[in-house]
């Protein structure tokens, strides 16, 4: 006991430490306060009514009719039941939140290099290393949680993966099970998708390394062995996986039946996002030396530069008071890059890329290959439309590439592969492997290389870049010369600043070299400039400033005039917010056409872009949008009724037309009277192109109650008729019923619902009941069983082995 405890000490005043510096980075969390993060907000206005439903009913609801006219919120932190992987995801985030993930970017690194052996002290840089990589700590300001999330565990499926193929069996095998379900229990199936590209590089590594040493029968197993835990992580987070694959092919991920665009072009045919959609962020090939040199393309697209610079001074000089001059230097036009919108660089770390070059040379075999690859394959690959015949290749030919946007974000990959590289590099310098000489002689070529390319960059700077940007159009030119010269200055501060990390680091390792330092002391001066390095930049990002009261966070949205006019009104109708900056405010509150989401209704994301955005007002009638929040010119809000006469809850139609395409569909809506006719390309009307209904004047159909997942109708009506229900259709869970007795609907106005109501008096019921849902929790449960049975006779054998 005593020996186990000694051997487990160290590492828990690792992760103590890790605790201290998650909360001394985010220190307002200790005060109680919350970090403002804008997507975040979009996300708790979308999310307000499924909270609302659960608290009121203690359901969870599927769809919500808050945003985007209803869709299901299957990624709007849809509950599930049997979800014990989520429950154990939440029990590692027991830190206020962000530094909940920025613990777990330290675990999961940490775990990764134990897992390859590296002494607890290395391994606890290499964690400092990552977590604190600028781009990590961006999107947290941000609110990209889901992504930080999903990289976070990242680290620990490559420690699964590793520890299998050293074959620990067992326990590689039970971490993988584990690392991956809380890899895809983070929801961000483009982090993972991107992680599989780094497992293929490192398994092709293992591939040729098991060939070359004639261990091929191992290798094999291994991978037997991780497939089937790849298949019970996917069990353990099956409802999940199988309602988002359901959804993406009705979202806009999805193929669409258009082949034109809003203003009559042809439009690209694809089973995904458009290529242009995809590339929109792509990293610039000069960009590449930001994970370098900070603010080598100038930082973000708003930098704070200070009285110092030349933009204060034009300003003071152009008549501008010192206060006003001030307020414009703090959110300077620094970024001269290529991407339509940087927060921040995407900052490796100085020291960190000084390492992974030196680890260039030290490191030996398919450690370093498969580091080398992943960090290659995702630079090239982040370049996007910068490489395009790269690019187009992954798009046409790479199964679900073409399903994610922002290409640079896999630049991920690299900033988990150079710290571990980096990391190696000390492994090797500390051992016995090679000769002090080549040590030296690594270090020099490293030295040169990091070194002079700094010194090329200051002597040569004005030679190599002109430092505009596109975004410099129109500008006057006494104004383009003050923040070109900031943007120089920025660029020389950093290089300057970058070259003299390099010339510490390469003093420190030449020192140890010499025996003047110990191994433990380049930790912990290694320990120093990392921090210094990483935390002095991130700071100018995300800061204390970013915090603010609970309250501020938790709720972000208050009512205006328009808002609380609406709110008096108990019936269920859409409204259009044309007021409000904020996307999902609306959402908040109302039933609303808009909202914020990365994958809307494919159908409905085409009403919008063909009619909504153009304010056809018809379409706006059949969406049954009562209210349109209108603001004057003194910032005053009203609910407006004047330009919409609304279809109501459903009605019925006298004619219903087929059409032969998706095209003619959505056209015709520009000129359809929604009121009386209807349009579907979903039936064929037992061969007719159209049927004609009676529809008298006591004809009635009304909405008597309605939830989220529930609406009932009472209809009255001599003849039989059709009834077009303002509701967003959605095949994938939507009932109907007709007393009682389940009837079929079809959509109608490209997506809506519609369908046949006998004549007579009757209650009609549609319910949101996704068989995904109750499949899915099944095969949760039951994978959870077999896991947990699997997880005992794991222990259970592994403690006899030791015993004996």
């Amino acid at each position: 006991m005593s020996f186990s405890f000694k051997r487990f000490l160290p590492h828990f005043l690792v992760l103590i430490g890790f605790v201290v510096f998650s909360l001394a980075y985010f220190s307002p969390v200790l005060q109680g306060k919350k970090i403002f993060q804008s997507d975040i907000m979009h996300y708790i206005g979308m999310a307000q009514q499924q909270k609302e439903f659960a608290k009121a009913t203690g359901e969870e609801t599927y769809w919500t009719n808050s945003a985007f006219g209803g869709m299901p919120t299957y990624q709007l932190g849809a509950k599930y039941p049997h979800n014990y992987i989520k429950k154990l995801d939440l029990t590692l985030r027991f830190l206020p939140r962000p530094a909940d993930y920025l613990f777990l970017y330290f675990l999961g690194f940490y775990i990764l290099l134990l897992s390859l052996k590296v002494d607890f002290k290395l391994a606890a840089l290499g964690a400092l290393a990552f977590g604190f990589s600028t781009y990590l700590i961006i999107i947290l300001g941000v609110g990209h949680n889901a992504k930080a999330h999903a990289i976070a565990y990242m680290p620990l499926v490559l420690a699964g993966i590793v520890l299998t193929f050293r074959k620990k069996y067992i326990l590689g095998f039970l971490l993988t099970v584990i690392a991956l379900g809380l890899e895809i229990v983070a929801n961000h199936f483009q982090m993972t998708y991107y992680l599989l590209f780094l497992v293929l590089v490192l398994g092709i590594a293992y591939l040729i390394d098991a060939y070359q040493k004639k261990v091929l029968p191992h290798f094999f197993k291994s991978v037997g062995l991780l497939l089937v835990a790849a298949i019970l992580a996917v069990g353990l987070n099956a409802t999940n996986i199988m309602a988002t694959q359901e959804y993406a092919k009705e979202s806009t991920r999805g193929k669409s039946e258009l082949t034109i665009n809003p203003d009559g072009s042809e439009k690209e045919i694809t089973n995904g996002l458009s290529r242009e959609y995809i590339t929109e962020y792509s990293y610039g090939l000069a960009e590449t030396f930001n994970l370098f040199i900070p603010r080598f393309m100038g930082g973000g697209n708003s930098e704070d530069v200070g009285k110092d610079s030349e933009i204060y001074k034009t300003y003071v000089n152009l008549g501008a008071s010192p206060i006003e001059a001030l307020e414009i230097s703090k959110n300077a036009p620094m970024y001269w890059g290529d991407q339509t919108i940087v927060e921040a660089p995407a900052y490796v770390g100085a020291v960190i890329i000084f390492l992974f070059v030196l680890g260039l040379f030290l490191v030996k075999g398919r450690l370093k290959w498969w580091l080398v690859g992943g960090t290659i394959l995702s630079l090239l690959l982040s370049y996007g439309k910068n490489l395009g015949f790269l690019t187009d290749f992954f798009i046409d030919y790479v199964p679900l590439y073409n399903k994610f946007r922002a290409v640079s974000s896999i630049q991920v990959i690299l900033e988990l592969c150079i710290p571990v590289l980096g990391i190696f590099a000390l492994v090797r310098l500390f051992n016995d492997f090679q000769k002090d000489e080549e040590k030296l002689k690594a270090l020099k070529y490293s030295l040169t290389i990091t070194a002079g390319l700094c010194l090329v960059f200051l002597l040569f700077k004005s030679t190599f870049f002109d430092f505009k940007s596109f975004r410099d159009e129109g500008i006057p030119d006494v104004l383009i010369d003050a923040i070109i010269a900031d943007r120089k200055a920025l660029f020389t501060t950093d290089t300057i600043r970058t070259l003299i990390l390099i010339l510490l680091s390469a003093g420190t390792i030449y020192l140890f070299l010499k025996q003047k330092l110990s191994d433990t002391l380049v930790v912990v001066i290694f320990g120093v400039l990392i921090l210094f390095d990483l935390v002095s930049v991130n700071k100018n990002y995300v800061n204390n400033d970013d915090f603010v009261s609970a309250i501020q966070v938790d709720k972000p949205y208050q009512p205006n005039t328009a808002d609380k006019y609406i709110l008096k009104d108990k019936g269920h109708f859409r409204v259009f917010d044309a007021a409000s900056s904020a996307p999902a405010k609306a959402s908040y509150y109302h039933n609303s056409l808009f909202g914020y989401h990365a994958a809307k209704l494919g159908r409905y994301n085409d009403l919008l872009e063909f009619h909504v955005y153009k304010n056809n007002v018809e379409v706006l009638n059949m969406l049954n949008t009562k209210y349109i929040i209108e603001q004057n010119q003194q910032g005053q809000t009203r609910a407006s009724t004047d330009y919409t006469e609304p279809n109501g809850n459903a009605w019925f139609v006298s004619t219903l037309t087929v059409l032969d395409s998706a095209n003619s569909e959505i056209r015709i809506l520009d000129s359809l009277n929604t009121k009386n006719k209807a349009v579907t390309t979903m039936s064929d009307l037992n061969g007719k192109p159209m049927v004609r209904y009676e529809v008298d004047s006591t004809a009635t159909i009304q909405l008597k109650e309605f939830k989220p997942n529930f609406l009932k109708y009472e209809s009255s009506n001599t003849n039989n008729g059709f009834a077009v229900f303002s509701e967003i259709y959605y095949e994938k869970g939507w009932n109907a019923y007709i007393d009682g007795e389940l009837k079929p609907h079809i959509r109608v106005n490209y997506a809506l619902r519609g369908m046949e109501v006998p004549s007579g008096n009757h209650t009609i019921e549609f319910k949101f009941e996704p068989k995904v849902v109750a499949t899915g929790s099944k095969i949760a449960l039951a994978s959870s069983a077999i896991f947990g049975v699997l997880l005992v006779l794991g222990v259970f054998y592994s403690y006899k082995k030791r015993e004996n």
